[in-house]
């Protein structure tokens, strides 16, 4: 862990820096969906930059924000919720929660101790105030910029997800940086179209979706949430690329979200302590804007989480390549019509809460760009979310977010959220595997190398 002291100023709302229009806007079928009805938390943090000596990236980036939300005016309103539980947008221009913060620590301080500090650091970096965890009648965006010691500041957005997946919510965030670098307007305008996602007349299920099965938990109850623990993980390219050894020949060139999917995966499993016979799933967060025509700009959630299922026996006691078998399988499950059954689903069932009983969720951030969010004092050292989701998803869903370690080592970062007493058999299993696998890795090597030049 690491702490450190932050003073905050009062929140205060931005509104857009010009007038935009009063109306309202409804949300798509996919945006409403119970288990988007949360706040989550990004964090970009940024080194000192010498050549802006004297500018302040709180009144930069705070009058950036008003800029841009005259493009994005809906963010500035207010979510409400009609008949059937349908959510739409009042665009009352009241604007965003901003908070001004000073930290008395400087990034060197902790730079070496990234990625794993972060969650530690929540707290400080991330603001929550005026009841801004609440998706109705509340703030749609909370952002905080905390000064540091040397010069640097980290840039901390909680957003509310029904209005914008990742991919969108960074699209918002660049076009902020874009104005706060000096353009007038962001170069992709923004796009709401939010009909593209809405369930067909009549809707129709036409596949069994195994993410939105409603499973009774035999177990005493849900693990609360205020008791798991959240702990981010950086697994080096090398790491992964030992992984990957491991794998039969059709599963050589897997990319590496699917192997370190399918390690994380099994030993989270291992570290919850399932029974053998216990039904397991894998929910696949997959991004439709190359799957389905989407235009450029939109900043909806534009996702579909196909599962695949097995039980906990065949998860652990069976070779990794397993595990990515079967994560194939879900992704190759999103297709246009298993696309159109999701969104139709959400108004036959009532826009239902994903499994979450036996389930693991993992979405991909590697290729949002949110490292690259640039306010004109250079790219992020860090960008991405920092916990787990919050409420009965809390310990359901993990990211994965590109990550380049002081040493200069690229590889990824990944959080979690378990109980405290799997959070440290996770650790241990994972120190052990990577480890072990390593040390034979390089006896291996030496050995070939010996026998070469004896030859």
């Amino acid at each position: 862990d690491f702490s450190f002291h932050v003073r905050k100023c009062q929140p205060e709302l931005i509104a857009p820096a010009n007038p935009t229009p009063y109306e309202f806007k409804q949300l798509s079928d996919v945006d409403d969906q119970q288990s988007l009805r949360l706040q989550l938390p990004f964090v970009n943090i940024y080194p000192h930059n010498p050549s802006l000596e004297g500018r302040d990236p709180v009144k930069v980036i705070k009058e950036a924000i008003g800029k841009a939300l005259v493009f994005y005016y809906p963010l500035a309103g207010r979510l409400r919720e009609g008949p059937g539980r349908k959510l739409f947008v009042e665009c009352t221009g009241e604007g965003i929660l901003f908070i001004e913060a000073d930290a008395d620590v400087s990034l060197e301080e902790f730079w070496d101790t990234l990625p794993y500090s972060l969650s530690s650091m929540q707290n400080n970096i991330i603001h929550n105030a005026l009841n801004s965890d609440e998706v109705l009648n509340s703030p749609l965006l909370l952002i905080q910029v905390t000064r540091l010691k040397c010069g640097g500041f980290i840039f901390g957005l909680c957003f509310n997800h029904t209005m914008a997946d990742g991919f969108g919510i960074v699209q918002f965030m660049k076009a902020t940086a874009e104005i706060a670098r000096g353009a007038f307007a962001p170069s992709i305008l923004p796009v709401w179209q939010r009909a593209l996602l809405t369930a067909r007349d009549p809707p129709r299920i036409t596949f069994r979706h195994y993410e939105y099965d409603q499973v009774v938990d035999m177990k005493s109850g849900l693990i609360p949430v205020n008791s798991k623990i959240d702990q981010l993980f950086f697994f080096s390219q090398l790491q992964i690329s030992t992984l990957r050894q491991t794998l039969p020949a059709h599963l050589h060139d897997c990319p590496s979200f699917e192997v370190l999917t399918a390690y994380v995966w099994r030993l989270r499993t291992i570290a919850l302590q399932f029974k053998p016979e216990e039904e397991v799933r894998f929910l696949c967060v997959m991004n439709l804007r190359s799957k389905i025509d989407i235009p450029l700009g939109y900043y909806g959630n534009a996702v579909v989480v196909p599962a695949v299922i097995t039980t906990a026996a065949k998860l652990c006691g069976n070779p990794l390549g397993y595990a990515v078998d079967l994560i194939r399988k879900a992704k190759a499950k999103a297709t246009m019509e298993y696309i159109k059954s999701t969104v139709d689903l959400m108004v036959i069932k009532g826009r239902p809460y994903f499994t979450v009983v036996g389930s693991f969720m993992m979405s991909d951030l590697t290729r949002i760009g949110v490292e690259n969010v640039d306010f004109g004092w250079g790219k992020a050292i860090f960008g991405g979310p920092t916990t787990t989701g919050a409420r009965i998803t809390r310990g359901l869903v993990s990211f994965c977010v590109p990550f380049m370690n002081r040493n200069g080592e690229k590889g990824t970062a990944l959080s979690l959220c378990l109980p405290p007493p799997a959070m440290e058999r996770f650790r241990a299993n994972v120190h052990a595997s990577l480890q072990v696998k390593q040390v034979v890795d390089a006896v291996d090597s030496h050995m070939q190398t010996i026998q070469s030049a004896s030859k």
